[in-house]
């Protein structure tokens, strides 16, 4: 891959890590009822799930391009599609309420218990799926090698991890949840028109 797609593939996970969602949730969650260390805890989780999704998912496109030609024009049509829908759900979102977190937790959860809800959130999480099978396809390629999967997936980790340890550490302090809270909207508004872009320049075979 050339720096400019391990920059696009970047910008994709950083955005991708900041969209409101189960993920973000269960982050606030735990670091607001059991304090910033099962909040980090389950940062680092969910960046460990998030990174085994990411390098399966670069697998197993890679491995399809492979054994069938046709899978990259089922993988750009396809994701296109998927592109459109998670526009359309992300702008549907801007236009509701306001994010809220649940603080139904147990109080007593450790560290541990953090570490295992952001692991499964990450691997349990439909969004994370069709964001993985959408945006995946422009960066593979059939004959990509083994070592570029697996730093997809360590981009992946990365990232993925830094930002829910970050909103643990820092976006908790004071009343950072509740600017987090407000500014739900924009993202969404923003995450929606990013997937039509995608889409646009999917379809026209800039990607």
């Amino acid at each position: 891959m050339t720096p400019e797609a391990w920059v696009a593939l970047a910008t994709v996970f950083i955005l991708g890590a900041m969209s409101p969602g189960p993920s973000l949730a269960v982050v606030l969650r735990n670091t607001m009822v059991g304090g910033r260390r099962q909040g980090v805890m389950t940062g680092i989780g969910h960046g460990i799930g998030f990174g085994i999704y990411a390098f399966l998912a670069a697998v197993g496109i890679a491995t399809a391009l492979t054994l069938h030609e046709s899978t990259e024009t089922v993988l750009k049509w396809g994701g296109i599609a998927l592109l459109l829908w998670l526009g359309v759900k992300f702008l549907k979102a801007s236009m509701g309420e306001s994010y809220e977190s649940s603080e139904e937790a147990d109080h007593g959860l450790s560290g541990r218990a953090g570490f295992a809800q952001g692991f499964a959130i990450a691997l349990l999480n439909p969004k994370i799926l069709a964001w993985m099978l959408a945006l995946y396809a422009p960066f593979i390629e059939a004959d990509i090698g083994t070592g570029t999967l697996l730093g997809m997936g360590l981009l992946g980790m990365t990232i993925d991890g830094s930002w829910y340890i970050t909103v643990a550490t820092v976006l908790t302090r004071g009343d950072g949840v509740s600017k987090l809270r407000a500014q739900a909207r924009r993202i969404d508004a923003a995450m929606g028109v990013l997937m039509f872009v995608f889409a646009g320049l999917l379809f026209s075979g800039y990607l």
